[in-house]
């Protein structure tokens, strides 16, 4: 039988366009660990430097999701506004990071902390959308929960020290990247199973 020839259920479209974007999940999760290894390692970093690392790495992560978001609606399916929402959440917190020009670190953290806590929950939407369809959502909704305590603790004890600030993103950074490239793994070798005719 040829792959045109197989007839995908209608109800299932919205599970293809997120196992379709496993190679975003890649990306992200890889960059999300680098992020999280330069945080660790960079034993003199300040405070400026964190931001401008995290946000140079939210700015990627965001370009990346509204890639998959686009790949998406070129191929006319449905189930990537969630992408679309949180590649723009991450480049919009990099964008206004970088131009506001009286933004003082207590306001770059609490950026962070809102930047988290928003992508946190459209994770969450994500992964119960994802759960209707295939198996995997728990990864997502992980991935959802870490960003929900890293913007909980941004949020909670701003300034606390380049050192903890370090610890906490370096910690979420690499929670976050594995999570999203287990998360990918799985979700490429769903793409690979042959669909099911009806």
């Amino acid at each position: 039988m040829r792959s045109e020839d197989i007839c995908v259920p209608q109800n299932t479209v919205p599970s293809l366009v997120i196992a379709k974007s496993w190679w975003s999940l890649w990306i992200r999760g890889m960059a999300a660990i680098l992020l999280g290894a330069i945080t660790v390692l960079w034993k003199a970093v300040t405070i400026t430097d964190l931001v401008l690392l995290f946000f140079g790495y939210a700015f990627v992560d965001g370009l990346v999701g509204i890639a998959g978001a686009f790949r998406a609606a070129q191929q006319r399916e449905r189930g990537g506004i969630l992408l679309l929402v949180e590649g723009v959440l991450g480049v919009a917190a990099a964008l206004l990071a970088a131009t506001w020009t009286g933004l003082t670190d207590l306001g770059e953290m609490y950026l962070i902390a809102a930047w988290a806590l928003a992508t946190g929950a459209v994770e969450i939407a994500a992964a119960l959308n994802l759960r209707r369809y295939l198996t995997g959502e728990l990864l997502l909704a992980c991935s959802g929960v870490a960003s929900l305590v890293l913007g909980a603790i941004m949020a909670v004890l701003p300034l606390t020290g380049p050192s903890m600030l370090a610890r906490s993103i370096g910690a979420y950074a690499f929670v976050f990247g594995v999570l999203l490239i287990g998360l990918g793994f799985r979700l490429r070798s769903r793409v690979r199973l042959p669909a099911i005719a009806v």
